[in-house]
Parts: C-alpha cells; sequence; structure tokens
C-alpha cells in the first residue's frame, strides 16, 4: 500500500475480517476502530469472535458512547446491504446460543468456510476451542484476563512516560499478553492445532482470533491468518477483488497520516466535484 501523505480515500474490498474489538472494555479503541471502518467498505464483513466483552460487562458495567457508535456503524453498513456475519468467541459466548439468528441485519454462525475470488476455501473461526486455558481451567483464563487489564492500565503510564523522554512507542501489555499466552496457554502450538482444523476440513486456509497477535504465513501447505485485535494492534484482515489478503495496521496508518484532522470521506467526495 502507498505511503499516505495528507489524503486517504475510503477503500472498497470484497471481504474484510475483523476480530477481538472488546467492547465493554476500558481498553478497546473504539475511535480507531470507527476511523477504519468509515475509511474502507466491503461487500462482506466477517466478525471474528470478542467483539462484545461479556465477561467484562458481568463484572461491572461500561458501556461508552463509543461502543454504541461502532454498534451503530456496523448495522448502518447492514442496512446499506453490506452482509455481516458474527462469529462469536469466548467472551461473547452468549451469542453461541443462537446459530443462524438474525440480529438486525447481522447473522449469528458458530464457524464458517468462505470462499474467496480466486476459489481458494478459508475457515473462519474464532479459536478458543483450541485454547487449553479457555477450554479446562475457565477460572485460569478469567485470571489472565484480569492481569491482561492491569498491563493496560501500566502501558498508558508506560507511554506517557516514553512520550516524554522522547522514545518511541512501546506496547508493555502486547509484549506481557504474549509472555502470558506462551507461559500458561502453550502459543507456540496454537497456531499449528488451528492449521490442523483447517487441513481436517480440507480447506487451504483458516482465518482466527483470539490471541492478539495479527499474522499471516503458510503452516505445512495451510495459510494461517490471525486478524489481530482492536485493543492494542488494531488491525484488520481484508480480502481484495482477487482473493488476495492484506494485513492492514490502521493504528500505525492513522497515526502516519493524521486521519483525525482529514474530512470524513463523504465531505472529501464533496470537496473534489467543487
Amino acid at each position: 500500500m502507498a505511503s499516505v501523505t495528507g489524503t486517504y480515500e475510503t477503500r472498497h474490498f470484497r471481504t474484510l475480517f475483523i476480530s477481538d474489538v472488546h467492547l465493554g472494555s476500558k481498553a478497546a479503541r473504539t475511535e480507531l476502530l470507527l476511523d477504519f471502518l468509515k475509511y474502507h467498505e466491503a461487500d462482506t464483513v466477517f466478525l471474528v469472535g470478542d467483539i462484545v466483552d461479556g465477561w467484562r460487562l458481568k463484572r461491572s458495567w461500561f458501556w461508552p458512547q463509543g461502543c454504541n457508535d461502532v454498534v451503530q456503524k456496523l448495522l448502518r453498513k447492514a442496512r446499506k446491504g453490506t452482509r455481516i456475519v458474527y462469529i462469536p468467541g469466548n467472551h461473547d459466548e452468549f451469542l453461541r446460543d443462537f446459530p443462524g439468528t438474525h440480529f438486525g441485519g447481522i447473522e449469528v454462525a458458530d464457524r464458517a468456510i468462505y470462499e474467496m475470488a480466486d476459489g481458494k476455501k478459508y475457515l473462519i473461526l474464532h479459536g478458543d476451542e483450541f485454547d487449553v486455558v479457555v477450554r479446562n481451567a475457565r477460572l485460569l483464563a478469567y485470571l489472565g484476563d484480569w492481569a491482561y487489564d492491569a498491563a493496560i492500565a501500566i502501558n498508558v503510564v508506560l507511554a506517557a512516560v516514553r512520550r516524554r523522554l522522547g522514545m518511541p512507542y512501546w506496547s508493555f501489555s502486547a509484549w506481557a499478553k504474549l509472555q502470558v499466552k506462551h507461559a500458561v496457554n502453550f502459543i507456540g502450538e496454537f497456531q499449528k492445532v488451528v492449521a490442523d482444523e483447517a487441513r481436517r476440513n480440507k480447506v487451504d486456509g483458516v482465518i482466527c482470533g483470539h490471541i492478539h497477535h495479527a499474522v499471516m504465513t503458510d503452516i505445512e501447505g495451510i495459510h494461517y491468518v490471525n486478524t489481530g485485535d482492536w485493543v492494542e494492534s488494531c488491525t484488520a484482515i481484508a480480502e481484495n477483488m482477487n482473493g488476495e489478503l492484506e494485513l492492514i495496521t490502521w493504528r500505525d496508518i492513522r497515526a502516519t497520516a493524521e486521519l483525525h484532522a482529514l474530512p470524513a470521506p463523504a465531505e472529501a467526495k464533496d470537496m473534489r466535484a467543487a
């Protein structure tokens, strides 16, 4: 993708894949996701789990306007004709009781097999069923979730100090998440196990979320794709009209382009037409 030098026009894709937004968590970067949804359109959007953080909402209710704005943005896209498929994760597992149900034009599915424009088929699932901590030790998973909340709070303070010292951004919370997952959750095996599931389903690749680690890689003939998250990396996977997949790191693009100072797409279009 060309570097952004002060303008960023709306991009249209065949499919977008987004996961791990964690609406209801103080760590959710709703303002960045709203920016992303404003500048990116698609025929189909897959919400690949943990969009709503039911675990945190059960502990204490936190639902600021930004959460409403994200939900309303998705519903408007659905009303305008975008197909939106919601595949629940472990944090929004309450939706797993409603497979095949439509909410405001958003359809719920446990998992999906999706054919790209180039004919390749991908298994789409959140991935928590392959997480031994979530699957076999729910209390330990909750404790890990609380620890990540604490790491996010530390990260805010640390980032402010590093800015004052003129040091580049570094995410303590993202580092801590990876360390915890390595030590407790055998993250090194997660990708392989998910790729094995794709192989059992006789597909070419798999797109998942859950571990908050955006990557596209080949694992023994299976194209493994992880969408990342909207807590730290602020990433999404996009399929172009030829079936090629692209990893978009919106946090970095927005910082480079200073998109907060740019006009909205509709306004920009009006300016060009003037």
